[in-house]
């Protein structure tokens, strides 16, 4: 059986897989970018995750925030204590069961959050304003209105 040879095994088509592997990797790159931006040395990059985390999910248990990122409850623990060590997090009991704690960011974590946020969004628009011309930049708007597809189920 002969193989269309601008296709890679699966029915994929080399370009779905270029454009794939190019976008994982920028996607990456820019990620890792813009967390350096904003990083600051006096958290470590599993507490700026499990901040973050808090901070969009709002109240939570320490099983569930580890639950959500994929680590190990003794992990979150170690990661939550030297949060609130620093006056970010808050733990409260639930009011709903007593035997737990939920954890929620203090106005400290708030303005800590929402600080970081502020920094690498204005670095991206800077970014995005000194290294793009305006036919770029409306070329990757484009772009981004058909990625939006990949998000949706």
């Amino acid at each position: 059986m002969d193989r269309n040879p601008a296709e890679v095994p699966g029915g994929i088509s080399a370009s779905a897989a270029q454009a794939a592997r190019d976008l994982r990797v920028a996607f990456s790159r820019l990620r890792r970018r813009i967390r350096e931006v904003a990083q600051d040395d006096d958290l470590t990059p599993p507490q700026v995750s499990a901040l973050t985390l808090v901070g969009k999910h709002g109240a939570a248990t320490a099983s569930a925030l580890a639950s959500a990122e994929g680590v190990r409850p003794q992990s979150m623990a170690t990661t939550l204590a030297a949060l609130e060590h620093q006056g970010l997090i808050r733990r409260s009991p639930d009011p709903d069961d007593g035997r737990r704690q939920l954890v929620t960011l203090t106005d400290s974590g708030r303005r800590r959050l929402e600080g970081d946020r502020q920094v690498r969004e204005e670095w991206l628009a800077r970014a995005l304003q000194d290294r793009y011309t305006e036919a770029e930049r409306q070329t990757l708007l484009e772009a981004f209105a058909l990625m939006e597809r990949l998000t949706r189920p």
